[in-house]
């Protein structure tokens, strides 16, 4: 495998606006008639589908504690196959990562790919400090890692006047501005308590955005530019993942949650599943009234049920055949949003019922990080193995379940419920690096005999 052209779009801070920078260069370079690919540095759901909208590619994730430094370049060079450039949007700010280590970060990752960073700054409210924090950020990533700044994108500048106080700031400076965007409420995109509200919630709205972004990228960066800087990177040469041992027999059906309340799902995961022998089957539990004929097993990936608590409830028909299928044996993966979907209730509407806790929407967000000990064998892993992943919700379940031991830099807690045939966790796993838990889930699942729906 080769990774090819390639640059990261970096932001000094979260907030800058890196996600309207790196969609809209996406779609301005395919305007220009680029196959251009992605990826989104980090454990974020949300921008890897403005990215696939922005692309008509499937977005990657590239994190180095998720899935291991060795894994970053394969995952990258499988989103970049057949493209002509790759774009990869940074986390935080540049050098944010793992507690106050660089580990995961953007500059890590662009290390680790050896590609050229982009600065997108927010000079909102600056003019001349400019190029203190630019020549800043330079340095500091020059002296850290081997390699400075390829450019600097102005964004949120306010006028004609503000935009040349900037660019004569920088004038001389070693990090030549690439680019200008000005502040513009129509390219600011809606959000909510975890970030930006989710593609499938409104692709057509989206879509019609990321038009318009496109034209005003298109008509403020120097396309030309950034195309030769992502190509000034040199080719990379690296052996893709060892794919996951697949389960004997049969393809394995698996019902896989979708739609717009369960759209978190790393499309590494979804493929690690594939490999290890599941046919993936969609259900929306907004709309489908039972699992589909023949499920043997059931995904319940990570979404917004907080949001559509009450659709969901009534959704009866649905909630009653999964517990049933669960008290008989049906395997379950669930992870953050599916655990409150598996919950009794959720800020008072019943649920699925198959834990017997009930989740309620708090004002205070847990995030981060977290090595998890396993304290109750499930399908996804023994007693005693450690897995990695990170979480990410302003819920919490009471009682919380004592399946994993979680720690992170606040401590240890235990969390989750487990069973041989259930694992239900806030913990998100991203599987590029180690396919073990889709290997033993399927495994799982090929052992139990699906009744059909009737």
């Amino acid at each position: 495998m080769t990774l090819g052209p390639r640059l990261v779009i970096a932001g000094t801070h979260s907030g800058v606006g890196k996600t309207t920078v790196a969609a809209g260069l996406m779609a301005a370079l395919r305007i220009r008639g680029l196959t251009v690919a992605s990826a989104k540095v980090g454990p974020d759901f949300i921008d890897p589908g403005y990215h696939q909208l922005a692309t008509g590619r499937v977005g990657r994730n590239l994190d180095s504690f998720l899935c291991g430094p060795d894994a970053i370049q394969p995952i990258a060079a499988k989103a970049g196959s057949g493209a002509d450039v790759v774009v990869i949007e940074g986390v935080m700010g540049l050098f944010d990562g793992l507690g106050s280590t660089s580990t995961a970060s953007t500059a890590e990752i662009a290390s680790l790919l050896d590609a050229p960073v982009i600065l997108v700054v927010d000079a909102s409210s600056m003019s001349s400090s400019v190029r203190a924090l630019v020549d800043g950020y330079h340095r500091h990533f020059e002296h850290n890692f081997s390699s400075g700044l390829a450019g600097v994108i102005l964004n949120r500048v306010g006028s004609d006047t503000h935009e040349s106080l900037l660019k004569e700031a920088l004038e001389d400076h070693p990090v030549p501005v690439l680019g200008v965007l000005r502040r513009d409420p129509a390219l600011v995109w809606r959000d909510r308590h975890l970030g930006l509200v989710p593609v499938v919630e409104d692709p057509v709205g989206v879509g019609a955005s990321l038009k318009r972004l496109a034209i005003a990228v298109g008509a403020g960066l120097d396309l030309v530019a950034l195309e030769a800087v992502a190509r000034s990177a040199r080719p990379l040469r690296t052996d893709p993942v060892p794919p996951a041992r697949r389960t004997p027999g049969p393809p394995v059906r698996i019902a896989v949650m979708t739609g717009p309340a369960f759209g978190f799902s790393y499309p590494d995961n979804l493929e690690r599943l594939e490999e290890s022998g599941a046919e993936l089957l969609a259900v929306d539990p907004l709309r489908d009234p039972v699992l589909p004929d023949g499920t043997q097993a059931l995904y319940a990936c990570g979404g917004f049920p907080e949001v559509f608590a009450a659709e969901l409830s009534a959704n009866e028909t649905l909630l009653a055949d999964v517990r049933t299928k669960v008290s008989a044996g049906l395997p379950v993966w669930a992870e953050c949003g599916g655990l409150l979907w598996l919950a009794r209730s959720l800020d008072g509407h019943p649920l699925c019922g198959v834990i017997a806790a009930h989740g309620t929407l708090g004002t205070r967000v847990t995030v981060g990080y977290r090595t998890a000990v396993v304290k109750a064998p499930s399908p996804i892993a023994p007693t005693g193995a450690i897995l990695r992943g990170h979480e990410h919700h302003y819920s919490s379940l009471s009682p919380e379940g004592t399946a994993l031991e979680l720690a992170g830099r606040a401590g240890t807690r235990l969390e989750g419920w487990a069973s041989p045939s259930l694992i239900a966790t806030y913990l998100h796993q991203h599987l590029g690096g180690d396919p073990a838990p889709a290997e033993r889930f399927v495994a799982c699942a090929a052992s139990n005999r699906a009744a059909p729906t009737p």
